[in-house]
């Protein structure tokens, strides 16, 4: 791969630009419910504490701008796997909004079928371009995959 360009250095700012907005914008929608609604809900004794969300998607959302960014820089045929990476960040933030702003465990259960599956396509896509970009989005469908069992728990002892 070619030297990294000022241009470069630019559009990785963008994906972490981004990809951290979508992270604080659902962390503006969830910050209300969390003291509130979410603290009265019965949650399972594997539940992590709240203060452990915010790193743990901030790292996440960084290895999404990376692993984007890497697929970008590839320049072959990026156009499928960077909409299925756009697509899985909007079902990111839907479930925030889902689960924290309509406050609807179910529906965000729903929700989360649908950003599990997109993040294993954008991940496979992102392996067909560039390894270590597929490799980045292995720890995201994991924590996805947590959450949507978390998710799965709390709306069944509610």
């Amino acid at each position: 791969m070619a030297s990294v360009t000022r241009k470069d250095w630019l559009v990785l700012a963008g994906f972490i630009l981004l990809c951290n907005a979508a992270g604080i914008f659902g962390g503006l929608v969830t910050a209300d419910s969390v003291g509130s609604w979410y603290s009265t809900l019965a949650k399972p004794s594997w539940n992590p504490p709240s203060w452990l969300f915010g790193p743990v998607w901030t790292l996440l959302y960084i290895m999404m701008a990376v692993a984007a960014w890497l697929v970008w820089r590839t320049k072959d045929r990026v156009g499928p796997a960077l909409t299925l990476f756009f697509v899985q960040l909007a079902l990111n933030v839907a479930w925030s909004l889902i689960f924290f702003g309509a406050r609807s465990p179910g529906m965000a259960l729903v929700e989360v079928v649908f950003l599990w599956a997109a993040v294993l396509l954008t991940m496979l896509a992102f392996f067909k371009r560039h390894t270590i970009a597929g490799w980045l989005f292995v720890p995201y469908l994991a924590w996805v995959s947590f959450a949507a069992f978390l998710n799965l728990t709390i709306w069944q002892l509610n």
